[in-house]
């Protein structure tokens, strides 16, 4: 065909510009899906910003959405001239004169980035491509992104055809305002309307020269030109697209001399209005699907998915009621306890004196102020002592009150928190969240952020490596003094635990009794025969990933875990003695039902199924044994209404009653509590308020009321299942039965109990033949 063409010059020209032909058309109808995606005409007439997604639960209710609020189309007639006059000297001079693309612009492009002066040659209509169309996202890509170099070249005549597209359906000013409509401008603004409310409180017809050039100039990084958190790098840049506004003649020499010379001058004082139904939830999902969304160049604020959870609706009502109502009771008897106190105190009860400016400096705002009046305490104080109008968190609803910053700190600091996880094991799907006691003014999220010390709720580590390593639940120690000498950063030191109430009663104990008593004595004569370290193994290996310390007390839980990491843990007894993977998102689907992937359950064998059986009987000792530190559920009638019920657990409270916890295990569900101040030195004073016996054990209790009581829950009474596999090993050890226990255990690491409970008569032996 190119053979007539007997100038060889021209022949090569056209056989170049056929095969670019060829190429542009394969690009266009993505030929063998090799190009990926490319938009359409109906997809340039009709664009979609974005498209929120929203998460169900497991029974198909709406929990959430995501979607970007904090965008607010404008008009053109609305935008300043300094804003669109800034945006074309900076980022697209000839904008005009081109039709999306300026090849004048990119070839002289090249000729600078050659010469070692790189800019970019991407137009606006190409830049708003990208915006509006994503054409680099995986999902507008073929098999074309493996391959280096061309795919580049296939990105580059991808956003030249859009382009063209775009400047053919609009006006050049049509495309200004879809361009300033969605760009980003850090912070999750999105938009120049929201863009300069968040920044200068101003409208975009208001702003003034310098602020225009401000927010053109984070478009080349919105990270490092960010005037909030890089005020120097942002008043440069800002001063840089002065210059070529007045290089080009939209602004006048003493107009540009006046604002390079301004300080940023941010305002922000505007408020954003919340409406994205944020939850503990909400976020707990966002973090889940962080490393899918990555992987797969998914955008949670855009692309319309449908994401279906593990979350019972039902159980997650019950236990956010049993939150609420419970916590409520709590801090009104912390309230009581610390009346006219402050409860802020060290390990010897004194008070902490300087416990509030601590706090106040520990805020964003201290070093601010410390700047503006120039260390000046008297001016700072007067700032945090000034009274303000606020709205704050109660447990009667959100009041209107007067306070001063300090009032705040000391209101805020005595609010007690919690954090709630169920799971069940079988599926290992999480069918319960509770991140807090109020979302909106504690974002922090107590299930999976926070970390604590566990207590007594890490003693079954102990107990599950002897028993795995020989031991039975029968063999008997003897609860007396224990003097523990170990190494600790090359130091010789000597451990010798104190039971929670000071006395050893020297009795000899079977391990399920001692672990049901919780006797720190015998946790730690278990911890030093098998070894602290691998006890540290064991945790690790049932799921409790934060890193252990390996110490004689590693046993009593010194160390900080999460709700989330100990509800795994425990759930591998359960389980049969196989960690898991704890599920939070089944499926994800697109905007029209089309599924998009499933999530399956992984499971890893780590203990035998003999082990974790005999770990279920463990636990189920405090209950039944005497002077069990569960045995305060036996105050919740309902839990006991069928006589075949068992229900196991373990209570656990760090010194000075700073963390109270509750393990609850029945037959189906594994459910983790835990429950205190953020601040650690707040706490309670004594075992009868502060234990996690009287803290959240009780939230447990109401909570599984509540599901036994709905017939529709899908949660019934009964016993724990019957061995896996044969147990090897006795376990049916009666204890003494005890009708004052004197030296009664607490779940504490620090102080006495009075517990006078007795056991029901063992019925243990229903399920051991």
């Amino acid at each position: 065909m190119f053979k007539s063409v007997r100038i060889r010059f021209l022949r090569y020209l056209l056989i170049f510009i056929y095969f670019v032909i060829i190429f542009l058309c394969s690009i266009e109808l993505n030929f063998m899906g090799v190009f990926g995606y490319s938009p359409d005409y109906k997809d340039i007439k009709n664009p979609t910003m974005s498209v929120s997604s929203e998460v169900y639960t497991a029974d198909g209710k709406l929990l959430a959405k995501f979607y970007k609020e904090n965008r607010s189309p404008i008009e053109y007639k609305n935008l300043s001239p300094y804003l669109i006059n800034a945006l074309i000297a900076t980022e697209d001079v000839r904008f005009y004169k081109h039709n999306g693309v300026d090849y004048y612009g990119f070839l002289s492009g090249l000729i600078s980035t050659a010469k070692g002066d790189r800019r970019g040659a991407s137009t606006i209509t190409q830049q708003l491509a990208k915006n509006l169309f994503n054409t680099r996202k995986r999902k507008s890509q073929g098999f074309i992104r493996h391959i280096p170099v061309i795919r580049t070249i296939v990105y580059k005549f991808k956003e030249w055809l859009t382009a063209f597209k775009i400047e053919h359906v609009y006006s050049k000013q049509q495309i200004l305002t879809l361009y300033f409509n969605t760009v980003p401008f850090g912070n999750n603004s999105f938009g120049i309307k929201t863009a300069t409310l968040k920044y200068f409180n101003k409208t975009p017809d208001n702003v003034t020269p310098a602020e225009a050039a401000t927010l053109i100039g984070m478009l080349k990084a919105t990270s490092t030109y960010n005037p909030i958190r890089n005020p120097a790098k942002s008043i440069e840049r800002r001063n840089t697209v002065l210059s070529q506004m007045e290089k080009y003649g939209y602004i006048k020499k003493p107009v540009y001399d006046t604002s390079v010379t301004k300080p940023i001058g941010l305002n922000l004082s505007h408020v954003e209005e919340e409406g994205q139904g944020d939850s503990y939830l909400r976020a707990a999902v966002e973090k889940w699907l962080d490393k899918w969304l990555k992987a797969n160049d998914y955008d949670l604020y855009e692309d319309g998915l449908k994401i279906y959870t593990t979350i019972d609706s039902k159980l997650q009502q019950y236990a956010e009621e049993a939150v609420a109502e419970k916590m409520k009771m709590l801090q009104k008897r912390f309230n009581n306890i610390w009346r006219g106190k402050n409860p802020w105190r060290d390990s010897k009860g004194n008070e902490i004196v300087d416990f509030l400016l601590k706090a106040e400096q520990r805020l964003p705002i201290y070093k601010l102020l410390v700047k503006k009046y120039n260390g000046d305490t008297t001016q700072i104080n007067k700032y945090f002592e000034a009274p303000k109008r606020m709205k704050v968190f109660t447990w009667n609803g959100e009041q209107d009150t007067t306070f001063s910053s300090v009032d705040s700190i000391k209101y805020y600091t005595k609010l007690l928190n919690t954090g709630m996880m169920t799971i069940e094991p079988s599926t290992g799907y999480i069918k319960v969240w509770v991140g807090g006691i109020d979302n909106k003014y504690f974002k922090y999220d107590h299930v999976n952020q926070a970390k604590r010390q566990a207590g007594s709720t890490f003693k079954p580590f102990a107990y599950l490596t002897a028993i795995d390593q020989g031991h039975s639940p029968c063999d008997k120690f003897t609860d007396k003094p224990v003097s523990i000498p170990y190494t600790e950063d090359g130091k010789q030191e000597v451990w010798e635990p104190k039971n929670a109430d000071f006395n050893f009663s020297y009795r000899e104990m079977s391990l399920r009794w001692a672990m049901g008593k919780s006797v720190n004595s015998i946790t730690a004569q278990i911890t030093q025969e098998v070894g602290w370290d691998k006890v540290v193994e064991y945790a690790h290996k049932c799921g409790i990933e934060s890193p252990l310390k390996a110490v004689p007390s590693v046993s009593l839980g010194s160390n900080d875990v999460s709700v989330y990491e100990m509800v795994r843990a425990y759930s591998t007894f359960l389980n049969k003695g196989e960690k898991i993977d704890p599920l939070l998102v089944t499926r994800v689907t697109d905007h029209n039902n089309n599924l998009i992937t499933e999530f399956k359950l992984k499971s890893t064998r780590v203990i035998s199924e003999e082990t974790a059986w005999l770990m279920l009987y463990m636990f189920r000792g405090g209950m039944e044994e005497p002077g069990g530190t569960s045995q305060a559920l036996w105050e919740y009638p309902i839990l006991w209404k069928k006589n075949s019920n068992q229900i196991g657990g373990k209570t656990g409270t760090s010194s000075d009653y700073v963390d109270g916890w509750y393990m609850g295990i029945t037959k189906d569900l594994i459910t983790g509590i835990w429950v205190g101040a953020d601040d650690r030195s707040v706490h309670f004073n004594s075992s009868e308020s502060g234990e996690g016996s009287h803290t959240a054990l009780p939230i447990f209790g109401s909570f599984m009321e509540k599901v036994y009581s709905d017939p529709k829950s899908g949660y019934t009474y009964g016993p724990f299942p019957k061995p896996w596999s044969k147990i090897t090993k006795p376990y049916m050890c009666e204890s003494p039965r005890i009708s004052r226990d004197t030296s009664s255990a607490t779940d504490s690491l620090s102080a006495p109990a009075d517990s006078g409970i007795v056991a029901p008569p063992d019925t243990s032996t229903n399920n051991n033949q």
